[in-house]
């Protein structure tokens, strides 16, 4: 899932490459998407090259190549207007008892998909339900998310795995949060705070720590476990 700038630019580079053979210039992608600086575009870029949209093509000037179209191009639907929270609406603080399906598992909501990568939007709608250890579920609220990247391999954390969410807008130096980033994408990383400004830190050396200011990232909650499935 696309946030909607990500998909406007991935558009405008297909039909650009369509039309004359050749990938527009960071200015000229800047203006189509009525962007203040090229530092968002290159943000974009790097988000779609993460998540396996297009490739840069070494050693040639402005060489990009779309790899895959989005699923909503290709088939044709509607796309939906983008959300930018992670959890929509409000939840009970606790899982309820009717959620538990055995003494020692809650029953819980998987609301989407979040990028350990570049930062993406993740889905606001429960979409199924997993069985989550007791163990890993304190007091407050919990959520699912499906992980989508290899930013955070790292920290044992890996493409296709389910990371267990403890809602709330604090985290500590050092812990693994959801980040919301300049209010539209969603990313898992490590959250540091370096003199006045928030780092969202990567756990794949392939990956930059990016750096934000207090204002550009709100915590949406913090990782309290992992599940993997094994097919």
């Amino acid at each position: 899932m696309l946030t909607r700038k990500q998909h406007e630019l991935l558009m405008f580079i297909h039909e650009r490459i369509k039309e004359s053979g050749v990938s527009p210039s960071f200015d000229e992608m800047k203006d189509a998407l009525d962007l203040a600086s090229k530092s968002g575009i290159h943000r974009l870029i790097t988000a779609l090259e993460e998540r396996g949209f297009i490739r840069r093509l070494a050693h040639r000037a402005r060489a990009l190549e779309v790899v895959k179209m989005p699923e909503e191009a290709t088939t044709g639907r509607a796309r939906q207007p983008f959300k930018p929270q992670v959890v929509e609406g409000s939840r009970p603080a606790a899982p309820p008892a009717a959620m538990q399906v055995a003494n020692d598992a809650f029953d819980l909501p998987v609301l989407g998909r979040i990028a350990a990568g570049s930062p993406i939007d993740a889905i606001q709608h429960e979409r199924e339900r997993i069985s989550v250890p007791a163990s890993m579920i304190g007091s407050g609220e919990h959520f699912v998310l499906e992980v989508q990247g290899d930013s955070m391999i790292e920290a044992g954390i890996l493409d296709g795995d389910y990371v267990v969410i403890k809602k709330g807008d604090t985290a500590t130096s050092g812990e693994i949060v959801v980040a919301l980033v300049m209010g539209e994408e969603a990313t898992l990383k490590r959250f540091r705070k370096k003199a006045g400004s928030i780092a969202l830190e990567a756990a794949n050396p392939r990956y930059q720590t990016r750096v934000f200011g207090p204002d550009q990232v709100e915590v949406q909650g913090k990782l309290v476990g992992l599940i993997r499935r094994y097919h």
